[in-house]
């Protein structure tokens, strides 16, 4: 046995350090965190100054027990977790259920995963840092509280099975407010006039410097261009530079990688996480736009012996956020001189983005010599102005330019205007007056979500990625890609001397991988705005982080913060809760039928529903279910209606009736009994007989082939194919076939032996749900 013990995260981290060390040390790995606060349960001693009752999770049973018997034999234990304050929580929790002598302790931390940052980390160990635990507890217990608290709320007031975070709701505003601001604005036209003109044999392009209001004002322009003489009234060049953006942090890398490789959040810290581990990069969650002297001389050395002399140009950035951790780099590349690395092409890719990045934050800048012309024309006094960038030197974009989430709205020149001379005559060509419309916010992407809630100070490194993921698996958030609707455009363009009017499209609205809200996260929204103002308040939520950085500063206890917080929390738990608070279902009365009932929709018990009739009403009221692309606050009462035209009678198949409906789970067939899912891509309302037939001959295929034995003397047993192969199904309970024996040749008794063993071995057993499509029904 190896005199050292050194603990790490992950197995792949562990692989990795263990190259650089020698005999003389263990490296094990404690696969993410060993202990937690229970599952079930609040797991918070209120009474007893919000103490957490941790226990070892049951999956880590093993691996605590296996580090417990190393840790024993050890001379010394190395605490080598990640430097921030998650990675310092977990040497503690090490430390606590190991039950380590501390004096055989050592914490050791370091930045990169180097042969060189190892060793020196061994040569300087420090003590577990208890602020940066206590800091972390503080948002565990915190997060604990809010959600633990508040689900049962939204379950009596609002529908079973919802739960809310702290920055979860938050994020979820956001989105929710943009969707409204995007819903309720008001688009206006406008025309944008263009002219294309020759000068010298070449082709330029010169804007109107105003807006026109209307086609009036465009038609009568255009006019008044007719036979005007178009004249150079002035050039100017401007000399301007560019500089190269900042090494990555957590945020800025999740947003480029969003934007340039059309990674999510979360795959970004799951390749960087790996990269990390490897080796490759420095760590990957970080506040920080520094870099290292070393780091700097090394890009420096690189940039020299690929371009030259002249693209190097050394910075030393500094961090604009106060409340930066305390990792104390950037992202970036440990070894400059590696260009590609090994790995995957996702790897790869990001690896790339890294490298490019950090590269070009140490050349130099970009010169650029912008040229403004100005046009004069003898028809008005309006002018048209073009726009020319020449690069004179590319510097840093030669390796790397940043990209951005906004689109330029106006069109300009890119390259050299042709040389021109002051009062030159220019020859127009054509002049075009293009009917433009006004644009609402741009619904949110991953990347601007994480630019938004770092400009705000909520969240940090660590909470970006779980924040937006846990939003969409909650249901509250959905990142789809939508098609836009064909809007018609008008287009005047002078031409020898002549106006002409013709009218386009184009598609608007159209949206890729934007985040919307659901009906049941904007109902939930408006219930917690209502009620726990302070729990979405962005200044709460930004001083909440705050109080968390003071923490771990040492400047304030962490179980004072918690009882500041809770004590007015839990009075509006309380309250909330209370039988005077109403419900909450976001209900809106769209008007009346035909017959004069009352209809409605509002978020029920299975989601989004219209309701036709009133529920005190002698008559029963009917319900449907909002197709997936209708929504409670945009549904209108033709609509509405439209959907009661379900259950459809399609025919007959097999002498038997066939019709159509929706239910809990969705659209789907019945016929003699059964009942049968329709597939995403068949609509309730347009489908034929035909296809109806089609969808329950291709299911009784699907069945028969899913059937490998099944006997006579007992029905309830059955051998079926299933997603992980064959196993064995009686009474709604499956059973898994040894690998030793062919399903196809088993006979009755030796499944009813499997079964009997399985049964005897206590074993959980997953239970069948069988696809009769009954669960398919309201």
């Amino acid at each position: 046995m190896a005199k050292n013990l050194l603990i790490v995260e992950s197995p792949a981290k562990a692989k990795t350090i263990e190259k650089y060390l020698g005999e003389d040390f263990t490296v094990k790995s404690s696969i993410g965190h060993i202990r937690d606060l229970p599952e079930k349960g609040i797991g918070i001693d209120i009474e007893h100054n919000f103490q957490p009752e941790y226990e070892i999770s049951s999956d880590k049973t093993k691996v605590v027990a296996e580090l417990k018997k190393l840790a024993k034999k050890a001379e010394t234990v190395w605490l080598a977790t990640d430097e921030d304050r998650e990675g310092e929580a977990i040497a503690w929790h090490l430390l606590q259920a190991l039950d380590i002598n501390e004096n055989k302790t050592k914490r050791v931390v370091y930045h990169e995963i180097t042969k060189p940052a190892i060793l020196a980390a061994i040569q300087h160990p420090r003590t577990i840092n208890k602020d940066l635990v206590d800091a972390q507890q503080a948002r565990r217990v915190l997060d604990r509280l809010v959600g633990y608290e508040l689900s049962p709320v939204l379950w009596r007031k609002v529908k079973t099975g919802l739960s809310a975070g702290r920055v979860q709701s938050v994020a979820v505003r956001l989105i929710v407010e943009r969707e409204r601001e995007i819903t309720g604005f008001l688009s206006s036209s406008y025309y944008k006039v263009v002219g294309y003109f020759t000068a010298n044999n070449s082709k330029l392009k010169a804007e109107l410097e105003k807006k026109l209001n209307s086609e009036q004002e465009a038609g009568d322009l255009l006019n008044k261009l007719k036979g005007a003489t178009f004249t150079i009234e002035s050039q100017e060049k401007k000399p301007s530079r560019r500089s190269p953006s900042a090494p990555f942090t957590t945020s800025t890398l999740q947003q480029e990688a969003s934007r340039k490789l059309g990674y999510s959040v979360l795959q970004t810290m799951r390749i960087a996480q790996s990269l990390y581990e490897k080796g490759d990069i420095t760590y990957m969650r970080t506040d920080s736009v520094n870099l290292s002297q070393l780091a700097i001389d090394s890009a420096k050395e690189e940039v020299q012996k690929l371009y030259g002399g002249k693209y190097a140009h050394t910075r030393a950035y500094k961090t604009k956020s106060a409340s930066a951790q305390e990792a104390h780099e950037a992202i970036r590349p440990t070894k400059f001189g590696a260009k590609e690395i090994e790995g995957d092409y996702q790897e790869k890719r990001l690896y790339d983005l890294i490298w490019k990045r950090t590269v070009a934050s140490q050349m130099a800048d970009a010169e650029i010599e912008k040229t403004i012309v100005t046009i004069n024309q003898s028809g008005s006094d309006d002018k048209f102005i073009a726009n020319g960038e020449v690069i004179v030197f590319d510097g840093f974009l030669k390796v790397y330019a940043e990209s951005d989430d906004e689109t330029e709205e106006n069109e300009t020149n890119e390259g050299q205007l042709p040389a021109m001379a002051n009062n030159q005559k220019l020859e127009p060509q054509e002049i075009n007056a293009v009917q433009k419309f006004t644009n609402p916010p741009p619904r949110y992407t991953e990347a601007s979500l994480v630019k938004k809630l770092e400009a705000l100070g909520i969240g940090r490194p660590s909470t970006y990625a779980p924040t937006i993921s846990t939003v969409q698996k909650r249901g509250y958030i959905v990142k789809e890609s939508r098609e836009g609707v064909e809007r018609n455009y008008n287009v005047l363009t002078l031409k020898n001397n002549s106006v002409s009017r013709m009218t386009k499209t184009e598609i608007t609205g159209a949206e890729k991988s934007k985040l919307f809200p659901t009906d049941t996260g904007i109902v939930v929204n408006d219930f917690l705005l209502e009620h726990f103002k302070d729990i979405l308040d962005f200044n709460f939520t930004a001083h909440v982080e705050e109080e968390f950085d003071t923490i771990a500063e040492g400047k304030r206890k962490w179980t004072e913060m918690i009882a500041k917080f809770y004590a007015p929390f839990h009075k509006t738990v309380e309250k909330t809760s209370s039988v005077e608070t109403k419900r909450a279902s976001g209900e809106r009365i769209l008007g009346n039928d035909a017959n004069g009932k009352v209809v409605s929709v509002r978020l029920g018990r299975f989601g989004p529903m219209v309701q036709l009739g009133e529920t005190d009403s002698e008559e029963k009221p009917r319900y449907a279910k909002l197709s997936p692309s209708q929504h409670m606050e945009s549904i209108t009462l033709a609509e509405a209606l439209d959907l009661f035209r379900l259950p459809r009678i399609l025919g007959n198949f097999e002498d038997k009736e066939i019709s159509v409906a929706t239910g809990r789970f969705g659209p789907y067939v019945k016929h003699d009994g059964k009942f049968y899912s329709l597939p995403k891509q068949d609509d309730p309302f347009k489908i034929t007989l035909e296809r109806a037939s089609e969808v329950i001959a291709e299911k009784r295929t699907k069945e028969k082939e899913r059937l490998i034995q099944a006997f006579a003397h007992e029905p309830e047993v059955q051998i079926l194919n299933g997603r992980y192969g064959p196993y064995i199904t009686m009474n709604k309970n499956n059973y898994k076939i040894p690998k030793d024996q062919d399903p196809k040749k088993l006979t009755l008794e030796e499944c009813l032996a499997i079964i009997e063993k399985e049964d005897k071995s206590g074993k959980p057993k997953r239970r069948s749900f069988r696809s009769s499509g009954k669960a398919s029904k309201n």
